[in-house]
């Protein structure tokens, strides 16, 4: 009999994929599969293992997908089946994520689970907006409360009336939509109509509102502002105040979408977020490799023949040794050997297989790397190139004009990853709404971008700046209709957060952009 599996209740946090814990993030790097609601930020999914099973049983207000007790058995049917699961819940599984019920169902099935709790909305939300749910002379509780029920017959619950007596802060969740029967039920039972309130909609996310007011023109506010669900309710006197963080980062706001290999994307995500930037995977690509081929093996069997091995991409080193390695070869074959490098990306990649660059332009270009190989190749030297085979031509026309011979090889090619591509095009789909930027690192990336529907992937991109890492990337994205708004001055992801950085602050100084 197959042992069983376990199930991990964990909290997603209120939104801002930074809020998760440390150990949610630890139970989601090692589960077998993951089932989640709606979640603000994909980059949860991300942390899962290639092999973890994704499934969406998104519940929110008026679209539910699966019924709770659908949801139980499921967990219960995976754990049977020897894995380990995450049941990813919004905030924490305790307040009012229905957590209880799944334990029910788990304990009743014989299933072991563990609770990992979440930041709770209900504290997140308020302090992103600058509003304490205590403070001192002003409010010594807080008091939680769903909105989502109260008028499921037109009334409030029985226990309304105490809850609108207590004295601090009284929050409600997932209650707009009932905004003005709380008030009222409210102002029935004894609260001023000067009682200070707010309305936030998107707590700890770019797209955060915050509306302040009173209980006698909230309401006004909320919809002259087009308060949106999910939003949380705040009443009490800590509503009107403003505590809102000052300390900003240089793309505190920003929001960007990023598109590639996940090996440069993750990377990208790191820089990115730590400038302060809100950052989305919005098409991901996988690596399809050719060092197995004929031509990358005959190089492999006469590596002893060439005099410069020249690197495009990080991909390329890694591929290039992880063959080296299958051949049976060692760093030994390379010891006469120079090697050339596109950027200091590409050259920290080879540091770490051991060898330093022999050479690597001051501007991470093709065509300067191009340029400067021109200047040091004889009539005698062998290069070998292996790289995408949608590598640069500026780099073959330059070499042509030299005595040098050279081998072009195709290593390997990048693709978009199957198992995403309905989640992309939907993401597409509303790319302009949810972005600032979008990136992209290779030509390949611009290309797969366009290749479902080219007239629906220009039209997403209107009202967003595109970025692109160097100038074959955005010749291939004109080849697609569409200029790049923005060119990486370095072929490197420090490029790429530089370029939008500037253009960020001068955006949002009122400046001209570039």
């Amino acid at each position: 009999m197959k042992e069983r599996g376990i199930v991990y209740l964990v909290g997603a946090g209120p939104g801002d994929p930074g809020l998760i814990t440390e150990k949610g993030m630890l139970r989601l790097k090692s589960c077998d599969a993951v089932v989640y609601d709606s979640l603000a930020s994909d980059l949860l999914l991300k942390a899962v293992p290639d092999h973890c099973e994704k499934i969406y049983v998104g519940k929110r207000a008026g679209a539910h997908s699966m019924k709770q007790e659908e949801i139980n058995q499921l967990l219960v049917e995976l754990a049977e089946k020897g894995r380990k699961v995450v049941r990813l819940k919004g905030g924490d599984p305790f307040v009012f994520g229905r957590g209880g019920e799944e334990i029910l169902a788990l304990k009743k099935a014989d299933i072991h689970y563990e609770v990992v709790s979440g930041v709770t909305s209900a504290v997140a939300a308020l302090a992103s907006a600058g509003i304490p749910v205590t403070h001192r002379a002003i409010s010594r509780s807080f008091h939680v409360m769903t909105g989502h029920t109260l008028s499921e017959e037109g009334t409030l619950p029985p226990d309304f009336n105490a809850f609108a007596g207590l004295s601090g802060t009284l929050i409600f969740l997932m209650g707009l939509g009932n905004l003005p029967l709380i008030v009222s039920g409210l102002m029935d039972q004894g609260k001023p109509g000067t009682t200070p309130a707010a309305v936030i909609e998107n707590g700890t996310l770019p797209g955060q509102k915050v509306v302040r007011g009173n209980l006698l023109d909230i309401q006004q506010k909320v919809e002259a502002f087009g308060v949106k669900s999910p939003a949380i309710i705040v009443v009490g006197e800590t509503a009107a105040l403003d505590f809102s963080s000052t300390g900003k980062q240089p793309l505190e706001g920003c929001r960007i979408g990023i598109t590639g290999t996940p090996s440069f994307t993750g990377k990208l995500h790191k820089e990115l977020s730590s400038l302060g930037g809100t950052v989305e995977y919005l098409l991901s690509l996988s690596l399809q490799s050719y060092r197995s081929d004929e031509r990358m093996q005959a190089a492999y069997e006469d590596l002893k023949s060439y005099t410069w091995i020249v690197f495009t991409s990080a991909n390329a080193v890694r591929e290039f040794f992880l063959g080296l390695m299958e051949q049976g070869e060692d760093h030994r074959a390379l010891g006469h050997i120079k090697f050339a490098t596109v950027g200091k990306g590409t050259a920290d990649e080879l540091l770490k297989y051991g060898f330093r660059s022999d050479y690597t332009p001051k501007h991470y270009q093709v065509i300067d790397l191009a340029e400067g190989l021109r200047e040091r190749i004889t009539k005698h030297d062998r290069l070998l190139i292996p790289r995408s085979s949608r590598g640069s031509r500026e780099l073959n026309q330059i070499l042509n004009e030299t005595e040098a011979d050279y081998d072009d090889v195709v290593l390997y090619d990048v693709r978009k990853e199957g198992r995403e591509e309905e989640q992309a095009k939907g993401k597409r789909a509303e790319i302009t709404k949810e972005f600032d930027y979008i990136t992209f690192a290779s030509a390949s990336g611009a290309d797969a971008f366009f290749e479902e529907n080219s007239l629906a992937a220009l039209k997403s991109l209107e009202g967003l700046m595109v970025v692109c890492i160097g100038d074959i990337t955005a010749q291939a994205l004109e080849a697609n209709g569409r200029k790049a708004d923005l060119i990486a001055k370095e072929y490197s992801i420090q490029g790429v957060a530089k370029a939008i950085c500037q253009h960020w602050s001068e955006k949002t100084n009122g400046r001209k952009g570039v």
